[in-house]
């Protein structure tokens, strides 16, 4: 049987390894036909090859209720910095990189 430590340990380093537990896409600006959505994106991937647009892509049908959407402009936004602390105690801050794309339902 595996001890929590040990369990908790193995998260992490599962976590680490698999894009540091980055949030997902998620919808940050909304109104009646339309919004912002973001999504993480690693440096040298960029964000249009991010495992994450799809992500952004599918909230933005979902929004939109299965109509059409079509993107007014997207960039870069606002990223994250947070401290993680892998197997050996050591810190480690982290730079999170997002992109935003803002689109209308028609």
């Amino acid at each position: 049987m595996m001890s929590k430590s040990l369990w908790i340990a193995g998260s992490v380093a599962v976590c680490i390894a698999v894009g540091g537990c980055a949030d997902g896409a998620k919808i940050v600006q909304q109104h009646e036909s339309g919004g912002v959505v973001i999504h993480p994106f690693k440096e040298g991937q960029g964000p249009i090859l991010s495992s994450f647009r799809k992500d952004a892509l599918d909230l933005m049908k979902e929004k939109c209720r299965d109509k059409s959407y079509s993107i007014v402009r997207e960039g870069e936004a606002k990223g994250r910095s947070r401290v993680v602390s892998p197997l050996d105690g050591a810190q480690e801050l982290v730079e999170e990189r997002r992109w935003g794309i803002q689109f209308e339902c028609k």
